[in-house]
């Protein structure tokens, strides 16, 4: 069992390194969307990664330890069998099996012929209930045989052409039956696929509600905090590449800092009629729904907000990093400094953590900080 356990083993390593990198633009993509995460989506989407990843890794591991793959075969060793059913053959050849004894039927599960055809069967299985549920109406089946069987087929060229050219033998044969019965299984779960996405909502279903959230002009906290992330990225990366072209220090860092967030949260949005680059990534903007003169007043104060909490961070930043001699009369109160600057970061960091929760999670009976202290309200009207 390890030649199929050891590969979705490192398929699981690979997909939770791919799932840390996609997750964010996954959210992202989602909420402009659908304006709200849907969690059969999610959960069908990286699946499916995880799945593909799973199925690669059970046609390709293990990989042969040496390229020169020649090496390790006999002269004229066959790289392809083109016979169709040579499984059945491999199966009932001098199994014991009798078809007309039904008692003889249980030597079947002692046939590795059995087990590989059996496995080779499963393998696109679920790649057919994924297709299912990317077309949703069962008159596409005739495409996903077309994709079942290409995708099977480009499994076995990898293998018989040595992952193309790494190897210069192919270290696994290609297989008609492999078509075969991959194909096949493919088609299978595409018909057989409704049984299980009964178990989720449907694709119709996903749409209306996204349709009435649109329609209510609702933006929730996942899809602010997005917008800040984006923005704050964004800031921190211009605020890097400045300080690359000159000399980096604490007072270089802060001014930097100042403006980036000010043209960012404030001068940006300002002229972009409450859009800041984040907001318009996640396709909302902020009104004070009173005036254009008082939604620019309102901006300064979310800007304001915003700029309190990094500027107390740079204090306790720079409270932690003061150093005084101990022979200095000054020193015990430099400990007392350090401990409460540490003490308030750490507790800041706490309230802010517990803040953004109950707003992304408290079903829109929260708004985050900065938009309570502007009273700016989020629309998706232009």
């Amino acid at each position: 069992m390890s030649a199929y356990t050891q590969p979705i083993f490192v398929a699981a390593i690979f997909f939770v390194v791919l799932a840390f990198a996609l997750f964010i633009p996954w959210l992202i993509y989602t909420y402009r969307k659908y304006n709200y995460l849907p969690f059969s989506t999610t959960l069908i989407s990286f699946s499916f990664i995880f799945y593909f990843l799973a199925a690669l890794f059970l046609v390709l591991l293990p990989l042969p330890e040496i390229r020169n793959t020649c090496s390790l075969q006999k002269p004229g060793t066959q790289h392809y069998s083109l016979m169709p059913f040579q499984f059945i053959v491999g199966t009932f050849g001098n199994s014991g099996i009798v078809l007309s004894q039904p008692a003889t039927y249980r030597l079947l599960f002692s046939q590795p012929s059995f087990y590989q055809a059996f496995f080779n069967f499963l393998l696109l299985l679920p790649f057919g209930v994924y297709l299912r549920y990317f077309f949703q109406d069962k008159k596409y089946w005739k495409k996903a045989l077309g994709f079942t069987f290409l995708l099977t087929l480009f499994y076995e060229i990898t293998q018989v052409t040595g992952i193309y050219g790494i190897y210069n033998c192919p270290y696994r044969i290609f297989d008609v039956d492999d078509l075969l019965l991959n194909t096949t299984g493919g088609v299978l779960g595409f018909f057989i696929a409704p049984a299980v996405l009964a178990l989720f909502p449907s694709k119709k279903k996903i749409k209306e509600k996204a349709e009435r959230l649109l329609a209510l002009d609702e933006v929730r906290g996942m899809s602010v905090l997005l917008a800040v992330i984006i923005d704050l990225f964004i800031s921190n990366l211009v605020v890097k590449v400045v300080l690359s072209m000159t000399n980096v220090n604490m007072v270089s860092e802060f001014i930097a800092s100042t403006i980036t967030l000010s043209v960012t949260f404030f001068i940006i949005p300002m002229i972009w009629n409450g859009s800041t680059i984040g907001t318009k990534i996640m396709r909302y903007r902020y009104d004070s729904k009173i005036s254009r003169v008082e939604t620019n007043k309102r901006l300064f104060k979310r800007f304001g907000a915003i700029y309190a909490m990094y500027f107390i961070t740079v204090i306790a930043k720079t409270l932690n990093n003061v150093e005084i001699s101990m022979d200095s009369p000054f020193y015990k109160a430099s400990i007392f400094l350090t401990l409460g600057a540490g003490l308030t970061s750490l507790i800041l960091t706490i309230v802010l953590f517990v803040h953004v929760i109950l707003v992304v999670f408290g079903e829109q009976k929260r708004r985050f900080y900065f938009d309570e202290a502007s009273d700016l309200y989020t629309t998706r009207k232009k």
